[in-house]
């Protein structure tokens, strides 16, 4: 999720995002639709639009990674990261033991 607290709740971008594509034909482009909508709405345009975005990627309408298939690669990045390190932790152990083993054996 973004570093800032969302504003608008998932309903009301869902509603936003259907009011633009279905009346994108109304208006001249798609931008002046985004810009109508946004206006009654309360929110940037640039966001509205970036919402408009995301859920066409999503229905897979537009090219990119959809939202669920991000999350779950940034879970198992995080999950690999957190596994890296356990390893490197494990490895240092295990050397630090060894040689406590070897010098306990040498005396």
């Amino acid at each position: 999720m973004s570093k800032t607290t969302n504003k608008f709740s998932a309903e009301v971008r869902e509603r936003a995002v259907r009011l633009v594509l279905d009346n994108e034909g109304q208006h001249g482009s798609r931008w002046q639709s985004v810009m109508s909508i946004s206006a009654k709405i309360g929110c940037a345009p640039q966001t509205l639009n970036e919402w408009v975005k995301k859920a066409e990627v999503d229905s897979g309408k537009r090219a990119g990674i959809p939202a669920d298939m991000a999350e779950k690669m940034k879970a198992l990045e995080r999950e690999n990261r957190e596994l890296r390190q356990a390893n490197e932790i494990l490895r240092k152990a295990s050397a630090y033991f060894a040689m406590a083993e070897l010098d306990r054996r040498s005396k």
